[in-house]
């Protein structure tokens, strides 16, 4: 992975933090809807973390695949990126 290295770590360090967090909630019996609400909050990070990730892909990968002009490195790309958008929408 090339670019947001750091701020990929960060941010995974942070949902770490957030599972370690949730998991001492689960164990101190706290509140459902407390425990959902951080669950919540947690996945949206890791949503925004996965976005940056494949942003980068795009922006680093993919495009270097596209300039190249090697076309089956060109359909490798997008066979990845249609696979990960397909689980995306499930």
């Amino acid at each position: 992975m090339q670019a947001g290295k750091e701020e990929i770590c960060r941010l995974l360090k942070t949902a770490r933090g957030q599972i370690d967090g949730l998991l001492k909630m689960v164990e101190e019996d706290r509140y459902c809807i407390d425990v959902s609400n951080q669950l919540l909050s947690t996945q949206a990070m890791l949503g925004t973390i996965n976005a940056e990730i494949l942003t980068a892909h795009l922006d680093h990968c993919v495009r270097h695949a596209f300039e190249s002009g090697n076309t089956a490195d060109q359909e490798q790309k997008l066979e990845e990126m249609h696979a990960v958008l397909k689980r995306l929408s499930k």
